[in-house]
């Protein structure tokens, strides 16, 4: 089964003094291109979470994010007597200043002193977050499953889609091979006049050089080839698409195969029927052009 490059998924989890969000996502990408954000003080858990994902998913742009919330018991604010002395000092210079130059300040208010960055610090002693990791990790491996599960799930919904376009191109390619058929008198007829005409002015021409020119002629008039590869490549994309795997490249590779033989069967039809029938198929091809952007 093929895989879609399109997922996403999230999860919500807590542990003791913490709370957390997931939001794990990916769209197309030319390769694999992995945006992680995680709290840097979770030692670790950027390097395993990012090991994790590129031996699950092969193509696309992923972003994974991850929220943490600490609680209100994780350690209260406790005074920097330091900062808080320099902060003093500074303040006893200034009035001094002032007052020497005649100057009287307002009486300073301990919320003023407090609101000075770095007198007022986050508590707690040092904590492992080594559980935490291991917690994060373990729950992950459920998101990541999820998210898998969901690029499949639409990876087959896109399986359809383009077995439905393949069937369409192979309709076409039928049309194309009975309108070509049919004009094969039409084309006999217009390759005796071109004779007629290069032989009536062919007094004194080489001969081989006439034989070339009638050779172009009358490969310009055969689409036998392109509807044979046509027929040619839609089966190789059925066999991709039940193959599975990261087969998107092979199938985009294959997608401008297809355009090829489609531009060449119109540019070659000579019937207003034959291009008609040919622009049809460089209509679905584009749309299943599309399609295969979003293959793994």
């Amino acid at each position: 089964m093929i895989t879609s490059m399109t997922g996403i998924a999230s999860a919500k989890g807590d542990a003791a003094r913490y709370s957390w969000t997931w939001d794990l996502r990916s769209v197309n990408g030319k390769g694999l291109d992995l945006r992680i954000r995680v709290p840097d003080w979770l030692d670790g858990l950027e390097a395993y979470l990012r090991a994790d994902l590129s031996k699950a998913i092969a193509r696309g742009n992923v972003t994974l994010s991850l929220r943490m919330t600490r609680g209100e018991d994780a350690g209260g604010l406790v005074l920097n007597a330091a900062a808080l002395n320099t902060v003093l000092d500074a303040l006893a210079q200034v009035e001094a200043d002032a007052m020497d130059r005649g100057l009287t300040l307002g009486p300073s208010r301990a919320s003023d002193l407090l609101s000075v960055r770095g007198v007022l610090e986050t508590g707690g002693a040092e904590e492992d977050t080594a559980p935490l990791v291991n917690q994060l990790r373990a729950e992950f491996n459920d998101l990541k499953k999820s998210f898998v599960a969901m690029r499949l799930s639409e990876g087959q919904a896109l399986s359809a889609v383009l077995s439905e376009q393949l069937d369409r191109i192979e309709t076409l390619t039928a049309q194309a091979a009975d309108l070509a058929e049919a004009r094969k008198d039409a084309v006999a007829e217009t390759l005796k006049a071109n004779l007629a005409r290069v032989l009536d002015n062919a007094e004194g021409a080489d001969p081989a050089r006439v034989a070339q020119e009638l050779a172009m002629l009358a490969v310009k008039s055969d689409v036998t080839e392109e509807i044979d590869r046509l027929v040619v490549h839609v089966a190789a994309a059925r066999d991709l698409i039940a193959k599975g795997g990261t087969v998107g490249r092979k199938l985009d590779f294959l997608m401008q195969e297809f355009n090829r033989e489609a531009n060449t069967l119109c540019s070659k039809s000579q019937s207003a029927g034959l291009t008609a029938v040919g622009l049809d198929l460089k209509a679905v091809i584009d749309q299943m052009r599309e399609q295969v952007q979003n293959v793994e």
